[in-house]
């Protein structure tokens, strides 16, 4: 997967990452065609974080989910 590139696969790609790996259980509360292109990079830096740690507290998925919820479309 190209990550480098802004498209649906790889917006889709991240976000199904991050839910899996902090297991969120609503996850259906975070879904791809809600991110705003636009943010793609704030993405990839959620992304990046999340993928380059092993564990989290609740705290920083608290604070995870509420940055993804910033990415929303208007």
């Amino acid at each position: 997967m190209d990550l480098s590139r802004n498209s649906e696969e790889s917006i889709a790609y991240m976000i199904d990452a991050i839910k899996t790996k902090l297991r969120v259980a609503s996850g259906a509360a975070i879904r791809a065609d809600f991110v705003n292109p636009d943010l793609f990079e704030d993405l990839k830096d959620i992304y990046e974080l999340v993928a380059s740690k092993e564990r989290f507290s609740v705290s920083e998925i608290d604070a995870i989910v509420s940055e993804l919820g910033k990415l929303r479309k208007s």
